[in-house]
């Protein structure tokens, strides 16, 4: 924070804490008497009289108490721009105690499990609740609780993986995230958008859904030099690239007419970030929970 904001912040601060106190002084010194005498102000409004009585004190010390405490509170913790309390308490410390408590209580278990393979781990029931723990708090927020998916974000409890869904790069996907990038209209940005449609019906074709032959014929061609750099020359898809198989009935933006002429007119551009948060134990656990979602466990044991 520049310092000219350190000074505006505590400024207001301040003000706010000595104004409160300016204004109980200030009510306090205009009463006539500490006594009740429900004096009439002379306004009166349904049958109800304002009366001029003093404030009740337990209200006079409460409201003393609470400025007295706000001002100890600001000279202990921060709360005045760039100063940071006598004691030097901060959030981003306080966070780092209660994760090394937390590595000190829970690392060796981690560790335990890491001595284990993906696969058998994946059978391991125990194993599982905690890694069912550490996908909901790095993980559910775009793939679901169940990892189910939603628009944009993988289906983790099918086995349609676009970077592959082996133990090792499902390791090395949680590790260092994936970035996606489709361009708009393919490696061909000539492309006018009836040639688009086209392309669109060859792509519905693979999937026999076209209503138009002629249309995805002429589709075939286009997309063999727009398309099939990524997604290969019978649309299976390249796991290398994260390019999606074309062929099949999963899509992670919609595989409706409009929603694949949307993908081919702006491309697409998905992002998982790199769980840097999580230790490697903890990838490890949680590498064997998405590979028990996918169901490839029950593959491993037959």
């Amino acid at each position: 924070m520049s310092s000219f904001w350190s000074i505006w912040i505590s400024a207001l601060t301040l003000i706010v804490v000595f104004g409160c106190w300016w204004l109980l002084w200030t009510v306090r010194r205009n009463q006539s008497s500490d006594k009740v005498e429900n004096k009439s102000m002379g306004h009166e409004v349904d049958g109800i009289d304002e009366l001029d009585n003093p404030l009740p004190k337990w209200w006079v010390w409460m409201f003393v108490l609470l400025i007295l405490f706000s001002l100890v509170y600001l000279v202990l913790y921060p709360g005045l721009g760039n100063y940071q309390g006598l004691l030097g308490w901060s959030q981003v410390k306080q966070y780092e105690q209660e994760v090394a408590a937390a590595e000190e209580e829970y690392g060796p278990l981690f560790a335990q499990y890491a001595e284990t393979e993906v696969p058998k781990l994946a059978r391991n029931d125990e194993a599982m609740k905690a890694g069912q723990r550490l996908f909901s708090n790095n993980c559910a927020t775009c793939h679901g609780s169940a990892g189910r998916g939603g628009f944009g974000f993988p289906r983790l409890t099918d086995d349609v993986w676009n970077w592959g869904g082996d133990p090792e790069t499902i390791k090395e996907t949680i590790t260092n995230g994936r970035q996606a990038n489709m361009p708009a209209r393919g490696v061909n940005p000539n492309l006018s958008n009836e040639q688009l449609g086209d392309i669109v019906e060859h792509v519905l074709a693979l999937n026999d859904r076209s209503e138009d032959s002629d249309a995805a014929e002429r589709g075939e061609e286009l997309y063999q030099n727009a398309c099939a750099s990524c997604h290969g020359p019978e649309g299976k898809g390249n796991q290398g690239m994260g390019a999606p198989n074309l062929t099949n009935d999963t899509w992670l933006y919609g595989g409706d007419r409009e929603t694949l002429m949307e993908t081919l007119q702006l491309g697409r551009a998905g992002h998982m970030p790199a769980q840097t948060q999580l230790s490697e134990d903890q990838i490890h656990l949680l590498a064997a929970y998405v590979y028990r979602l996918s169901g490839q466990h029950r593959k491993a044991e037959q």
